[in-house]
């Protein structure tokens, strides 16, 4: 199929590519990888009339520490992200969601900020960063800010993003214990249920503190609260472990789909957090 007509523009800056989306509005879609935007218009889903690609904007990629945190640029491929030794060594479990992503096709093209700014529900990126309670850097014509991950996704192909905001960068705190463990669909790779964990540990061996997100159970990524204070002050053993993960679900309704129904998606939950969890401890 083909997509409808569109003017596209290819802005040289940062601040040019505000400036269009400002005067086009609505009109208007970024086009970082476009592993999401393309087909979406080839389906006739997506028709704006302007198309700005930012794919080639300077500064806007790489990946480097900053203090006690990682600082990747918006236009970091999935694939860097995922082989990238500095990722792997200060939080692992985004290095496994990021090559968990699509196919070698899609993480050779697709960027951490599209993926983020898209908020697609079954995408890996948004319930790893979650977990690791990430911030979003982005930038509109009133200046720079950074949104905490707890508040960036809202819904369904929804973010806290002004309509003319880019995302500029994901800051990720150090994790070196975290995971990711995904039940993905066998064709699209997109996940039905996926779990991301991060734990700590105290003087003792116990856990001293733990975030944990469960992606497909709703129209965003959602926190285990639940499994995180049945995990507080305990031990990090299997049965500790599997008594809290047993708990992924609670109070979600996720919606029967074409790939799963709402109860086995919360049954495979608990499956995936016990997963993510058990990975985190083993290297906390």
């Amino acid at each position: 199929m083909y997509p409808a007509s569109f003017e596209y523009l290819a802005p040289g800056s940062l601040q040019e590519a505000i400036s269009l989306l400002s005067q086009y509005g609505d009109d208007a879609k970024l086009l970082a990888g476009g592993h999401s935007l393309v087909p979406a218009m080839k389906l006739r889903l997506q028709e704006p009339k302007y198309l700005i690609d930012i794919g080639r904007l300077p500064n806007m990629s790489g990946i480097r520490t900053e203090g006690d945190r990682l600082i990747i640029g918006a236009l970091t491929l999935h694939a860097d992200v995922a082989v990238s030794d500095v990722v792997r060594r200060h939080a692992p479990g985004l290095a496994e969601a990021a090559g968990r992503i699509g196919d070698a096709q899609v993480r050779n093209r697709g960027t951490i900020g599209g993926s983020v700014a898209h908020a697609d529900p079954n995408a890996d990126y948004p319930v790893i960063l979650l977990a690791l309670g990430a911030s979003i850097a982005a930038t509109g014509p009133n200046g720079s800010r950074t949104i905490p991950v707890d508040d960036f996704f809202v819904d369904l192909f929804t973010t806290a993003l002004e309509p003319n905001e880019v995302v500029t960068a994901v800051q990720v705190p150090f994790a070196p214990a975290s995971a990711y463990a995904k039940f993905p669909h066998p064709a699209s790779g997109y996940l039905v249920v996926s779990s991301g964990a991060v734990l700590a540990k105290d003087g003792s061996g116990n856990c001293a503190s733990a975030r944990v997100a469960v992606g497909g159970l709703a129209g965003k990524p959602i926190r285990a609260t639940a499994v995180e204070s049945a995990l507080a002050g305990k031990p990090l053993n299997a049965e500790t472990i599997a008594a809290a993960a047993a708990h992924a679900a609670d109070g979600a309704d996720p919606d029967d789909d074409i790939y799963a129904s709402g109860e086995y998606k919360k049954h495979i939950a608990t499956v995936f957090a016990r997963q993510a969890i058990e990975a985190a401890a083993a290297r906390a």
